[in-house]
């Protein structure tokens, strides 16, 4: 693979080689590792309001606001302390982590392809927050569901590691499906798919949809299930019409430019 030579060690002007594809990677990885170590620092630090945020959702449905999770050994607050640090500081450094990403792909793309690296990750950046959000603001009426599931016999009594990787997980699940749209978008402007491939599809897209977010979904309730499914398709329509723009403008300028050089051959 080519890339391009920068003027610091990042490719713009000649060719890498192989050796230097690597360090520039290695010199990549190490940035995020240093993010998440930085972010994780931070998370630990503030840890307390960290907690509340994530309990308030149970706090919601629990009678009486009574919602204290229960550990079950000595050194259980210790390592939750540090999940929940290790968490944190992947999502304090997430837009650290997908900007060296792009600019670890960028090298090896055209001059007119580079224009989308920016709007390409902070689409990427708001859409995985916006997916969390939803699963953070649906969790209560999942949570309310799975406890009702088991009948009122049943006294929930939650430990901190069940409880919070549940909903580590519902909103890691929900804040990647929402980068499908992105994902879209770049097949598109890479010409895999047309937006009327797309649009084609959309009956089988909407099976699609719906069956893989009853899968990814760990809660497994009808009301995440709703909450993911519903935008996902909406964001399968915004793809094909953003898609539709953005290879129009790009068929208007191939135009343009070939007018251009009609004339200067005419003209010569």
């Amino acid at each position: 693979m080519n890339f391009k030579r920068s003027k610091k060690n990042s490719p713009s002007d000649g060719q890498m080689t192989l050796l230097e594809h690597i360090a520039e990677l290695r010199g990549r990885l190490v940035k995020i590792v240093l993010s998440i170590v930085v972010g994780s620092v931070i998370a630990y630090l503030v840890y307390g309001p960290i907690l509340s945020f994530f309990t308030q959702p149970y706090c919601q449905i629990s009678p009486g606001g009574h919602c204290q999770l229960y550990v079950t050994g000595p050194i259980d607050g210790f390592a939750l302390r540090i999940k929940v640090a290790g968490y944190g500081g992947v999502f304090i450094a997430l837009p650290v982590i997908l900007w060296q990403l792009w600019r670890f792909i960028t090298p090896g793309l055209k001059d007119k392809e580079k224009r989308y690296v920016l709007p390409f990750v902070f689409s990427s950046l708001a859409l995985f927050v916006a997916g969390a959000y939803v699963a953070y603001i649906t969790f209560p009426h999942a949570l309310a569901f799975l406890q009702s599931a088991g009948g009122s016999q049943l006294r929930q009594i939650y430990t901190p590691s069940s409880y919070l990787s549940l909903i580590f997980l519902l909103m890691a699940a929900f804040g990647t499906s929402f980068e499908f749209p992105v994902l879209l978008v770049a097949l598109q402007l890479a010409k895999v798919v047309t937006p009327k491939k797309l649009a084609s599809w959309r009956r089988w897209a909407i099976v699609i949809i719906v069956t893989v977010a009853a899968v990814v979904i760990p809660s497994s309730d009808p009301f995440s299930l709703f909450a993911l499914a519903v935008p996902l398709i909406v964001f399968y329509e915004i793809a094909i019409l953003i898609g539709r723009i953005l290879l129009r403008d790009k068929g208007k300028s191939r135009i343009g430019r070939r007018k251009v050089a009609d004339k200067a051959e005419a003209s010569s």
